[in-house]
């Protein structure tokens, strides 16, 4: 696990689009997400009924904010007792995000590192479904089942601050710090949090050269991404 990646917060993550009986209650009374093979890289081969707190958060371009609900997963073996055989199910109950998917609706199931489970339903085709994608570096396959992604902490995986963002949209606050520049900030601010324009000058000194006129859009994503980590370097320590 390292700070500063998505590794900091999951273990793995499988992503896929809804199905007709995974989204429509009406239709079915399943109530179970299909794509076994996947689901036990993330999960692992259960032992007797295993039930995972969750978190479910419904996101979708047309509302200012997500809709979340609370409760749990249970992972099983149908054929448990079976002599060769064995049937993984994956169990949701119906919740405030589960009434609202749809067929084709973006599906996020996310394995936390406190042994929580995340699940996300982004509206098939939205811009934040297309975020939800960029974030976790993974798109869902064309195939039934899932797609998974168990390493997080490549370089894509960095979290910066756009990806930061995205995380706070569902529920997870990542807060980076960097504590080599607190005693710098310390003695050039007085012990005291500086006004916004000099604030915003030190960030920027402390980036190093950045070719503004050829990348203006990457050099202000920097200063914004530092600006914000030392930010919260000095509430850290004032709080």
């Amino acid at each position: 696990m390292k700070q500063g990646y998505l590794s900091e917060f999951f273990t793995g993550v499988v992503i896929k689009r809804l199905s007709a009986v995974e989204a429509d209650l009406a239709r079915s009374n399943q109530h179970e997400y299909n794509g076994v093979a996947e689901l036990l890289q993330l999960f692992g081969r259960a032992a007797g009924k295993q039930t995972f707190d969750a978190r479910f958060v419904y996101l979708s371009d047309g509302d200012d904010e997500p809709v979340l609900d609370t409760g749990f997963l249970t992972w099983y073996d149908a054929r448990e007792k079976h002599a060769t055989r064995t049937e993984h199910r994956l169990y949701f109950p119906t919740t405030k995000v589960s009434v609202l998917a749809q067929e084709d609706d973006l599906l996020v199931i996310g394995r936390k590192r406190d042994t929580s489970v995340l699940v996300i339903i982004a509206q098939g085709g939205s811009t934040i479904a297309n975020q939800i994608q960029w974030l976790f570096r993974i798109s869902p396959p064309d195939r039934p089942g899932f797609s998974v992604r168990e390493e997080l902490e490549t370089e894509q995986d960095r979290l910066q601050f756009a990806s930061r963002i995205i995380l706070e949209e569902i529920g997870i606050v990542a807060e980076p710090t960097d504590e080599s520049l607190l005693d710098k900030m310390l003695k050039k601010f007085e012990g005291k949090f500086p006004v916004t324009r000099e604030f915003s000058a030190f960030a920027r000194s402390v980036v190093g050269e950045l070719d503004v006129e050829r990348s203006p859009d990457a050099a202000l994503m920097n200063w914004m991404e530092k600006e914000e980590i030392l930010f919260r370097t000095l509430e850290k320590y004032f709080v």
